[in-house]
């Protein structure tokens, strides 16, 4: 990274850093014009100069060439102006005072926005650099460095940098010529007065820089300490766990809390030492304009300064202070950068970074990595100083399934991050045939290698979306390319050196995994994870998520196919009584007084939970329906006899989660509602509000307080139509509606296949309407499509929204689908029992009979099938054949090996 912050931004933005600057230079006759104006204006019409003569008129806008003296002298009219009147001539001169104001504004404007566009892109193109720089982060420099304070750095400490990055040549320039036209314009009325503004200026150019230096270091400090909080703070988050395990609480709100006193000390320093300046800076300010009323006014008795002069000169110096206080707020503002800016290259140092290896001909060294495999010489020491690996050398010839024998020692997981190029920091070499390992371009490397450690990394997103991240190599090239090099976002990339690439183009190659299009690489991925145990998670995923029928609509159509089939399922095996469909004409006993009454799914936040009861188009249909009394007399009745139920008893206890519609941190609005109940008849809106939103989560069948008659069963059914009515018309979409011959888009696959409720009076239904549902599935041939869905289940952070297992199995498929050359295996099949981790090594086997598989093994119990033996002992490596064929002798015949695409097809 560059290491001088002007340079890097010279470098990147001299086109457009002059163009603005002579923008500025531009203006500046402009300016000048408009500080002589008011001087005109005072002599010449107000004291009448123009009219001493005794003319009657004086001409205005009069424009005349005058030549030098070495030219001949003597001056060329080029216009003779307009002949006015004194009051004409003052009105004439005042306007064109504020056409000269308009144009120095518009000026500004425009300078202004092109230094904000320039500070903008040059921040983008930082932000940039830096991010890219991230990823060249080597292992080791990832293991010491912060996420949360690189990420921190990017978004917040560069934030300045790039607001400075338009003022670093620009605001300068212009503000020095501002302030050196206006001393100029004053000395050519005066000297004295120009020398003795000079003087003031010099010594607020000297003296306040100078006492700004110790705001830079307490800035620094600052900063570091601001960055270690975010640091810390990550860090508690990342352990949140274990502060929750072991009751740590009050140590780590201690901690913060002292780092939170650190920084208020350093801003306390930082306020006191900027005020001080700031008084001495305005007192200086200040200082100026008594000089010219005393010794100015002094001239001006004399005779020797006019009285326009004088005005013309305290109203330049009212131009003088803002640039030079701009001034001197700039120096300040580039010094503080200059800190921000060599700690963030710092951060990025040049020995974290990884080297920028090129695909240069990229054709040629893009071959598949067989052939011989040589390691020479390795040495890797543990950070005790201990060798590892101690010259251990080693040959083999690829393609080759190699079990690398742990043992309990390090070094197998040392080889096998070497090998997948995740340990670049070691002694030797390892080459395949005549090309270094470590010399390997990444686009290359990371195509035909693939690595599951231990710890599986996911992005949020999808399962989809993760699986297929090894496989967003680069976009796929089509014609419309050459239109699209017009595009705004296209020229903006091109001007703040960011990718061309648009994230909305096709990134994946079909054709190179062997896949026609997406609906076929889906199939694909289904099966892979099948293949490797996760289907039956997969499908539960597909049932729980929700279908678009836009996305899928030959699927929405078989849904409710299948529905009609589960109906008559259930008929026909008498077992009808395990689920209550949905009925538009009869109420449901298993659902909900709101689910009833709306009679689909809530999709917006006002529709839903306890916001219903207070939505002004819900509450206003049900009150014309006749119901808003009945609701809220029910909603008394559930208050009073929850208070009794749940009175002495803790927040946790099991009848809180029976009666949900209630909390325990809610039993005392409700008790206060109940006093204020007893004490008068009346109740306040918020109140009845609150009253109403216990009944719309009843269900009779569940919570049993025999509260729903058949008569308002037959009233809540009547009233669907007009809430119906009601909510369509309303501005805002907020529920979808269930309608029996299509899918609900709202509603999970399982409702959608049930369009009904699990009744709560029959013993193991949901286990029974499971099975039933995954009969149907499997005879309509829907699973495959349900699994589709399930691939678009959200992982959360980190994948913290799945089991270990679950984690580990989208890891290794993630590796497996992109078909590399050379997979490494090491503890990725940790959280699977020996007789799951058997089953995937034989497929592991199976689906690489010509890629190369190297697997860390605790022990040789699992390692039968395997080429190789690979052990450890003393830094050295020695290998042992297995039973089968001599490694390089193996069957490499095209036809004999298995496609994954071709295997699930």
């Amino acid at each position: 990274m560059e290491k001088s912050l002007f340079r890097y931004i010279w470098t990147h933005s001299k086109r457009d850093q002059m163009i603005v600057c002579a923008v500025v230079l531009a203006s500046q006759p402009f300016y000048f014009l408009s500080l002589d104006l008011p001087r005109q204006i005072v002599n010449q019409a107000i004291q009448g100069e123009a009219f001493k003569d005794g003319n009657a008129t004086a001409p205005f806008l009069k424009l005349t060439w005058h030549w030098p003296d070495w030219l001949g002298g003597g001056s060329t009219p080029l216009f003779e102006g307009f002949q006015l009147s004194r009051v004409g001539l003052l009105l004439g001169l005042s306007c064109l005072f504020l056409l000269f104001v308009i144009i120095n504004g518009a000026f500004k404007y425009w300078i202004n926005v092109a230094k904000g566009v320039l500070g903008e892109r040059m921040l983008r193109r930082l932000r940039f650099d830096l991010f890219t720089m991230v990823l060249r982060f080597t292992p080791d420099a990832l293991r010491t460095v912060k996420s949360s304070e690189t990420a921190t750095i990017i978004k917040d400490e560069v934030e300045p940098i790039g607001g400075f990055i338009g003022d670093a040549f620009i605001t300068p320039v212009f503000l020095s010529m501002q302030a050196l036209t206006a001393l100029f314009f004053i000395m050519v009325q005066n000297v004295w007065l120009g020398l003795m503004a000079l003087a003031v200026v010099a010594i607020q150019l000297i003296i306040i820089p100078r006492l700004r230096r110790e705001l830079l270091v307490l800035g620094k400090e600052r900063q570091l300490a601001s960055r270690e909080l975010a640091g810390r703070v990550g860090e508690v988050l990342d352990g949140i766990e274990v502060v929750h395990v072991h009751n740590a609480y009050d140590w780590e709100r201690a901690e913060i809390g002292n780092r939170l006193f650190t920084l208020y000390d350093l801003r306390v320093r930082i306020y006191n030492r900027k005020f001080v300046v700031k008084f001495l800076n305005n007192f200086l300010s200040q200082l100026t304009p008594f000089f010219f009323y005393a010794v100015g006014g002094y001239f001006a008795l004399r005779g020797t300064l006019d009285i326009g002069q004088l005005v013309a000169v305290i109203s330049a110096y009212r131009e003088l202070p803002p640039p030079l206080k701009e001034l001197i707020d700039w120096d300040q503002q580039r010094l503080d950068v200059q800190v921000k800016y060599d700690q963030v290259t710092q951060h990025f140092a040049d020995e974290r970074l990884a080297p920028l290896i090129e695909a240069r001909l990229a054709e040629v060294q893009d071959e598949p990595l067989t052939g011989l495999l040589v390691a020479e010489g390795l040495r890797v020491t543990d950070p005790h100083g201990g060798m590892v690996l101690d010259g251990a050398s080693f040959r083999l010839e690829l393609p080759v399934h190699v079990a690398m024998i742990a043992n309990g020692g390090a070094a197998a997981s040392v080889m096998a991050r070497i090998i997948a190029r995740r340990m670049p920091g070691f002694g030797g070499q390892i080459r395949i045939g005549n090309r270094d390992l470590m010399q390997l371009p990444t686009s290359i490397a990371g195509r035909r290698i693939a690595y599951a450690g231990l710890d599986p990394i996911l992005f949020p997103g999808s399962i989809r979306e993760n699986l297929i991240y090894g496989l967003r190599a680069r976009p796929v090239q089509n014609a419309e390319d050459a239109r699209r090099k017009a595009d705004r976002r296209i020229a903006e990339a091109i001007r703040t050196g960011n990718p061309l690439d648009d994230i909305a183009d096709q990134w994946i190659d079909y054709d190179q995994i062997g896949v026609r299009d997406e609906d076929h690489l889906d199939h694909v991925l289904v099966e892979l994870l099948n293949r490797i145990g996760m289907g039956n998670e997969i499908y539960l995923f597909g049932l729980a998520g929700w279908i678009d029928p836009e996305r899928y609509p030959h699927v929405a159509e078989r849904i409710v196919e299948a529905r009609r089939r589960l109906r008559e399922t259930f008929q026909a095996s008498g077992m009808a009584d395990l689920v209550v469909p949905f009925d538009p004409d009869r109420y449901n006993d298993q659902a909900t007084i709101a689910e009833n009454l709306l009679f689909g799914v809530p999709v917006a936040d006002e529709f839903m939970g306890r916001s219903l009861a207070s939505n002004s188009d819900f509450s206003g249909a049900i009150d014309r329906a006749g119901l808003t009394d009945d609701l809220v007399s029910m909603g008394l009745q559930i208050a009073e006899t929850m208070t009794e139920i749940f009175e002495g008893l803790p927040p946790g206890h099991s009848l809180f989660e029976q009666f949900s519609f209630i909390g325990a941190d809610e039993l005392p609005d409700f008790e206060a509602i109940l006093r204020r109940r007893r004490r008068t008849e009346a109740l306040g809106r918020e109140d009845r509000t609150k009253l109403l939103s216990l009944p719309l989560d009843y269900i009779e069948a569940r919570h049993r307080l025999g509260l729903l008659d058949d008569e308002l069963k037959l009233r809540l059914v009547r009233a669907r139509a007009l809430v119906r009515e009601t909510l369509e018309n309303a501005e805002v979409r907020g529920v979808e509606f269930y309608d029996q011959e299509r899918v609900c888009a709202a509603a999970p696959v399982r409702d959608n296949l049930l369009f009904g409720r699990v009744s709560y009076r029959v013993a193991n239904a949901r286990q029974r309407v499971a099975e039933a549902i995954s009969t149907v599935v499997r005879e309509l041939g829907l699973r495959e499509d349900i699994e589709r869905i399930g691939l678009d289940h959200q992982v959360g952070t980190a994948g913290r929204l799945l089991t270990s297992q679950e984690r580990a199995s989208i890891n290794l498929a993630r590796c497996l689908v992109k078909k590399p050359d050379i997979l490494v295996i090491d503890g990725a099949l940790a959280p699977f029992d020996e007789t799951r981790s058997q089953q995937m090594i034989d497929l592991l086997i199976d689906l690489f009979e010509q890629q190369s598989l190297f697997m860390v093994l605790p022990n040789d119990r699992q390692a039968d099938n395997f080429d190789i033996l690979m052990r450890f002992r003393d830094g050295q490596i020695t290998t042992e054949e297995r039973g089968g064929p001599a490694p390089g002798v193996r069957n490499t015949k095209p036809e004999a090996a298995p496609r994954i695409a071709g295997e699930v097809a």
